[in-house]
């Protein structure tokens, strides 16, 4: 059966037996917290587990790396909402061991990108219009500096206010433990 098909068929099951329930939370709840995390499917639920928050607690936001590659880009603006329109009044960086930023080809990427039907002409009008794809699609040589650059893309982004502490850290996405690696409180 084709993905979407599937997905309908148990999703309606799970509104007609009610399962949602079990997820309902407020909207605003105790922590306020906006989070930047990978979208590695490992951390889809020892994440929130390891941080200690239930629905509602956390925005959490997910991108390949974790990582805050343009400070006007949808990454940011998805923080600057939760900071103004959400209430959240501290940001996470939470990069992982292990990331598979860490090791991506961009040359290989772009490989692929072709053998799925992307023209080079294509590739050639982006990189003329200043997306230096290889540059683009590059991860990160270390998740810990990775995590630092991003903790001050954030802090230092002129829409967020001062006030607000940005901090970083790495997990393990097998054990959930955390590595500190920007204090956002004591960050000047």
């Amino acid at each position: 059966m084709e993905k979407l098909y599937e997905i309908l068929n148990f999703n309606q099951g799970f509104v007609e037996n009610k399962e949602y329930e079990r997820y309902k939370g407020a909207r605003n709840k105790d922590k306020k917290i906006v989070v930047v995390s990978c979208m590695d499917t490992r951390l889809i639920d020892l994440l929130p587990r390891a941080l200690n928050v239930k629905s509602g607690d956390a925005k959490i936001i997910k991108d390949a790396g974790a990582i805050v590659l343009h400070p006007f880009g949808s990454v940011m603006r998805s923080i600057i909402v939760a900071v103004y329109e959400l209430n959240a009044d501290e940001v996470f960086i939470i990069g992982h061991h292990d990331c598979g930023m860490s090791v991506i080809d961009p040359g290989e990427t772009i490989k692929k990108m072709k053998e799925r039907g992307i023209s080079s002409e294509k590739m050639d009008t982006l990189e003329s219009a200043g997306i230096e794809l290889q540059k683009w699609l590059h991860g990160f040589d270390s998740v810990e500096e990775s995590v630092k650059s991003s903790v001050r893309t954030v802090k230092h982004h002129p829409l967020l206010p001062e006030n607000v502490p940005v901090h970083g850290l790495v997990i393990d996405p097998e054990t959930g433990k955390l590595d500190l690696i920007v204090d956002g409180y004591n960050d000047n």
